[in-house]
């Protein structure tokens, strides 16, 4: 079973909007066993965006990290650490559990696929691995943004991906496993699409 640890996030920075890459590389070093292979996702930090592709911290802006159930104890070490995103510090506050709820219609800002950068190729490749997931035809499927992540000197592209019509089960299984790759960076990771005000 998997949970969220979310931490509060206190900074008055402005982080870059595509931060995946830096977040875990901070994580990893403020927390030395993250770095191992871990089955760990990381949300990307929610924020207000200002321009020139940054965003501003909030008061209500936080790291949630969704984890198996028992790597919670290992990773609340993070608390009280000072984390380092790129060039920006942020301190980490004492997290809260919070389990996984079933939602109808879930989103990903980000997945990546490696070798899928065509919409509609790409949208082809999710839908094996719903598939794969036993995830119904009926469920559907919308690919939206292009993004990029960066990773050191090269953009990995991929797209926001929203499915609507999820049963209860499905929708656990699809917030459990994610999708595509790259989830320690942000990646794959799926969230109610009601928090759609989440802003980034």
């Amino acid at each position: 079973m998997r949970l969220d640890l979310e931490f509060p996030v206190f900074s008055t920075s402005a982080i870059a909007v595509d931060h995946g890459y830096h977040l875990y590389a901070g994580l990893s070093k403020a927390l030395s066993t993250l770095h191992s292979e871990n089955g760990i996702a990381v949300h990307p930090i929610v924020g207000r965006q200002i321009g020139d592709r940054m965003l501003q911290l909030m008061p209500w802006s936080s790291l949630k990290i969704r984890t198996p159930q028992e790597r919670i104890g290992d990773l609340v070490g993070l608390a009280g650490k000072t984390v380092t995103i790129g060039d920006r510090q942020v301190r980490l506050g004492v997290p809260k559990v919070q389990g996984l709820e079933p939602a109808t219609a879930l989103r990903s800002r980000l997945v990546t696929i490696k070798g899928f950068m065509d919409a509609e190729l790409f949208a082809q490749a999710v839908r094996r691995q719903l598939d794969a997931l036993e995830i119904s035809e009926r469920v559907i499927l919308t690919i939206g943004k292009r993004r990029t992540l960066k990773i050191r000197d090269k953009e990995v592209v991929g797209f926001e991906v929203i499915l609507e019509g999820l049963t209860a089960d499905e929708s656990i299984a699809l917030q459990e496993q994610g999708l595509g790759g790259r989830r320690h960076m942000g990646c794959g990771v799926f969230v109610a699409a009601r928090n759609l005000e989440a802003k980034a």
